[in-house]
């Protein structure tokens, strides 16, 4: 499970129900529309477009459907607006069955969760490109070019805890002595066949080793709870985090650097059935628009503004492009 959808893993219940979903009366969104909006110019470049835009459920996920069907229904396009699919199966599904044409997905889950690969490619553009040939491939599934973040997994430092440690990296923890390298991780990331074991390994610092990282230097715990752990540096100096998450800026916590490139990049990109971009050829350079303008450091905020001050995504994906001229 990547790092994104594994927020919101879904019981196996709900997949059956997805699938019965599918089969049936199709795919139907249950978080509601998005902002009538226009481009600057005037111009409607996708008039006369039909297209259908999905989402997962987490809310990065919602957050960039919204962006995607706010902005290209502000240039012309006829846009369904089925953001917000319970679970991470059935909106992949409803993409492969030709129920929905755009979706935000991730390299890193395109990699290890739908094609099964092991080989870490920490490079973003070579991996981008391997899954990109892979779902072309397999599935007329084109990859546009990926966007400016990387939701990712990482461990995080309370600011006043990496200053008093003097680590703005992995491999400066891993120099630390053994008392103050510790760690605050769930369940799902300690088990991970590409998570905290490893991780330690590629550091020098194996688990469960009195030179390494100590079994009582880690705390397992829920996901959520790590992030307030982290920032009160008890019972942990580092936590596991994920990089676009809204609580990073919150809670003023440093992302350390992985400069050993261990963990696998999830860089952000939109997924359009190949059939819709042999159609629609101008809606290429715009997905581009929106991908150009993603960062991690804006997703924090994006998210933020959802997961902490309680917006609604329609309203901020409408706000964010507002923002930045792309829609009035």
């Amino acid at each position: 499970m990547s790092p994104a959808p594994a927020r919101l893993a879904a019981t196996v219940s709900v997949l059956l129900a997805v699938i019965s979903l599918l089969a049936g009366c199709g795919l139907v969104s249950s978080s509601g529309t998005f902002h009538d909006a226009r481009l600057p110019d005037g111009q409607r470049p996708l008039d006369g477009a039909k297209l259908v835009v999905t989402s997962k459920s987490f809310t990065e996920g919602v957050l960039l459907g919204k962006i995607t069907a706010t902005y290209l229904a502000a240039a012309g396009a006829q846009v369904t607006d089925l953001t917000g699919a319970p679970g991470s199966a059935s909106s992949r599904q409803a993409q492969l069955g030709g129920d929905a044409d755009i979706l935000w997905e991730y390299t890193g889950t395109g990699w290890v969760n739908y094609h099964n690969q092991t080989e870490t490619i920490s490079d973003p553009q070579e991996l981008w490109q391997r899954v990109h040939d892979i779902e072309k491939r397999d599935y007329d599934l084109e990859w546009m070019p990926p966007a400016n973040f990387n939701d990712t997994y990482a461990f995080g430092a309370s600011t006043p805890t990496a200053e008093r440690l003097g680590v703005r990296s992995l491999s400066e923890v891993a120099a630390l002595p053994v008392g103050d390298r510790t760690f605050c991780v769930d369940d799902e990331f300690f088990s991970r066949s590409d998570g905290f074991i490893p991780m330690l390994q590629k550091y020098g610092i194996p688990y469960n080793d009195p030179d390494g990282v100590p079994a009582g230097n880690v705390t397992r715990m829920d996901a959520g709870v790590v992030y307030t752990a982290t920032a009160k540096s008890a019972p942990c100096n580092f936590g596991m985090i994920y990089t676009t998450d809204g609580r990073v800026k919150n809670l003023n916590l440093v992302v350390l650097d992985d400069d050993r490139k261990f963990f696998l990049p999830y860089s952000g990109t939109a997924v359009v059935r190949g059939e819709i971009i042999d159609r629609y050829p101008r809606l290429a350079p715009l997905l581009a628009v929106i991908s150009e303008h993603l960062t991690d450091d804006l997703m924090q905020d994006l998210n933020g503004r959802v997961d902490i001050d309680g917006e609604d995504p329609a309203d901020v994906a409408y706000d964010w492009l507002k923002s930045e001229d792309l829609v009035e």
